[in-house]
């Protein structure tokens, strides 16, 4: 039976009318950052109002800076939603961002690897732990356990996940138009190698059967986050169900005990603490390919979507970014400037740079090996002089695909990739 929603809003329950039932204040306050916990406190203490006062102190903030802050003090440190030590965090209500300036190598080490949680972290018992599989397009529901998962053909990715909300934070900090939700800066994103069951694999054992559309997947949660996708794309032998990260358990705060891994989407289809999957002869419409992670605004027009509010997003985008504190600041003389490159199309064969107002692109070196689904290391020399200035970085990948100059806005500030015009202080 195909979980089939519309998701669409009517005017009346769009943020800011009174007459929004407590399930769509849930959902917007979700989208601002609230915990669950959270939610339910201010609904009790101040009703609707408070809920509402807190999520405008938390979810619209275009001001915020990514890089090395100090830790967000809307963060209620006595309910830490997260296992991991947030410390070298910028710390959102229930998400984590790895400033990259703390980042060296290929890999995102598991304790600096982003968090982008929409409740927080459930601890699992990986010995009662059963991974269902059911639908109108599989003969019958089956359950395996771990030790089950564990047993079957495994596979070994490299891939970064990057959350869909990246950068968003810079629609208003830089183009003027602030969009809603977390404000991310350039850390919602990481990169691991992944060690876990192909879906297809799964998919393959519990039967599935060939008028099979969409596979849905979904958390366990408090919001029991779920985003299905399509057969093709889940029976990718890329597609993972991973229970190992970096060579160790997958952290609490990355799934634990399964995940899944989908290389080159965004991040929301790599479910976490994976515990149902349906495979349905439909497409599958829920809140999260209707009004959320989908591209709202004048170029996409819902009808064209519908029953979508808008685009439907699963593919990145090609990206660069400097691994630095934003601004930055360092001291005149040579220095060696560092950062990420990555693209959902291909791997990236080229990067670029230019300062200040200068029309001219230099090339960067490339400093880790071309591997699919992988981000790569980036360098270049620069002879800094003492005042303000402007770095900007484009990659270029091997299908000739590079970074835009404009990107349309949407709401929820998903998506957005032009390059970056990251500010410098040298002393």
């Amino acid at each position: 039976m195909s979980t089939a929603s519309s998701g669409r809003r009517p005017a009346s329950s769009r943020p800011g009318h009174e007459s929004r039932s407590l399930e769509e204040l849930w959902r917007f306050s979700r989208s601002h950052g609230l915990s669950r916990r959270r939610f339910v406190q201010l609904l009790a203490s101040g009703g609707v109002a408070a809920v509402l006062s807190a999520c405008d102190a938390v979810g619209e903030g275009g001001e915020q800076n990514s890089g090395a802050e100090a830790p967000n003090p809307s963060v209620a440190q006595g309910e830490r939603p997260w296992v991991k030590d947030p410390t070298p965090f910028v710390q959102h209500p229930t998400n984590l961002e790895t400033p990259l300036a703390s980042l060296e190598g290929l890999l995102t080490p598991n304790d600096l690897f982003f968090v982008r949680n929409h409740a927080p972290t459930p601890r699992i018992d990986a010995s009662a732990y059963r991974l269902r599989i059911e639908g109108n397009a599989v003969p019958e529901p089956i359950e395996l356990s771990l030790a089950e998962l564990k047993s079957m053909p495994s596979r070994s990715v490299v891939a970064y996940l990057e959350c869909a909300g990246n950068w968003r934070s810079f629609f208003g900090r830089l183009l003027g138009q602030t969009a809603s939700g977390g404000p991310w800066g350039t850390g919602a994103i990481g990169c691991a190698e992944w060690t876990g069951v192909p879906l297809g694999e799964v998919l393959t054992r519990a039967g599935v059967e060939s008028n099979a559309v969409d596979v849905l997947l979904a958390g366990a949660d408090d919001v029991a986050f779920s985003r299905p996708l399509p057969l093709e794309k889940a029976m990718h032998p890329d597609t993972l169900l991973a229970y190992e990260m970096n060579g160790e358990d997958l952290p609490p705060d990355h799934g634990y005990p399964v995940r899944s891994v989908v290389p080159g989407w965004v991040a929301s289809n790599s479910i976490k603490w994976l515990d149902r999957i349906e495979v349905s002869s439909e497409n599958i419409w829920v809140r999260t390919n209707t009004s959320s992670y989908v591209l709202i605004g004048a170029e996409w027009p819902p009808e064209q979507y519908a029953p979508a509010e808008g685009g439907p997003i699963t593919t990145q985008t090609i990206k660069s970014a400097l691994a630095l504190d934003w601004p930055a600041r360092i001291e005149a003389g040579p220095t060696v400037l560092r950062g990420f490159a990555h693209s959902p199309h291909a791997v990236i064969s080229r990067v670029e740079w230019r300062l200040d107002d200068e029309t001219q692109w230099n090339e960067a070196r490339l400093v880790s090996p071309p591997i699919e689904h992988a981000w790569r290391r980036f360098e270049f020399d620069w002879e800094a002089a003492a005042g303000s200035h402007v770095i900007r970085t484009r990659a270029i990948d091997a299908s000739g695909n590079t970074q835009p100059d404009e990107v349309p806005f949407n709401e929820s500030g998903y998506l957005l990739n032009i390059p970056l015009p990251h500010p410098v202080e040298v002393a």
